[in-house]
């Protein structure tokens, strides 16, 4: 998002904190992503669909409590996003599961394999499936949001409630061990 995005969706969120029938138009436009984000973490669209319910009970309940800090509102969206799936998890006892979606690890290898150095035979998008789901779920999740959602490190910072750099640090150990293993050439634009 540009920074003129951000701030005339700052005035929404303005709108919405006066007038909660506001929110409908933020509504809208996040629900599918965080849907989404909440069924990669979960791999169960039940379970996604009651997280994402309870993710916007909560964001209505908070609303007056959002601050604006530079970062599009879809941050803080993530953000209780995943403060819900952390307490699923929690409750249930249960390992953390992602839940890697085939299409997008061919979206994500075909945008970075511009110069086509690299034959991508379905051998190894199946090798490069499972080896992502074997990685430590901590890296998952960055690269998740890095790669899946589209977020830049302040934004995967703030959700994941850690430093700008640690988010940038986290992210290159993962490629790294992607390189190691795929010699994958993945741009990272800050």
């Amino acid at each position: 998002m540009t920074e003129e995005d951000i701030r005339k969706e700052n005035e929404i969120v303005v709108r919405s904190k006066r007038d909660p029938r506001a929110f409908a138009e933020l509504y809208e436009k996040y629900f599918d992503r965080i849907y989404y984000y909440l069924l990669r973490q979960t791999d169960d669209e039940e379970t996604a669909g009651d997280l994402c319910s309870q993710t916007f009970v909560n964001v209505l309940n908070h609303l007056s409590r959002y601050e604006f800090r530079g970062l599009p509102f879809s941050a803080w969206l993530y953000k209780i996003a995943s403060n819900e799936v952390n307490k699923f998890y929690r409750k249930k006892k249960g390992k953390k599961v992602f839940s890697i979606e085939e299409v997008k690890v061919r979206e994500l290898v075909e945008r970075n394999n511009t110069d086509g150095l690299q034959d991508w035979d379905e051998e190894i998008i199946q090798r490069l499936l499972i080896y992502l789901r074997d990685l430590p779920t901590e890296m998952l999740h960055v690269l998740q949001l890095r790669f899946f959602e589209d977020k830049d490190f302040k934004e995967i910072a703030f959700i994941l409630d850690m430093t700008e750099s640690g988010a940038k640090m986290r992210t290159y150990r993962a490629l790294d061990k992607l390189r190691k293993n795929f010699n994958i050439k993945v741009k990272y634009n800050e």
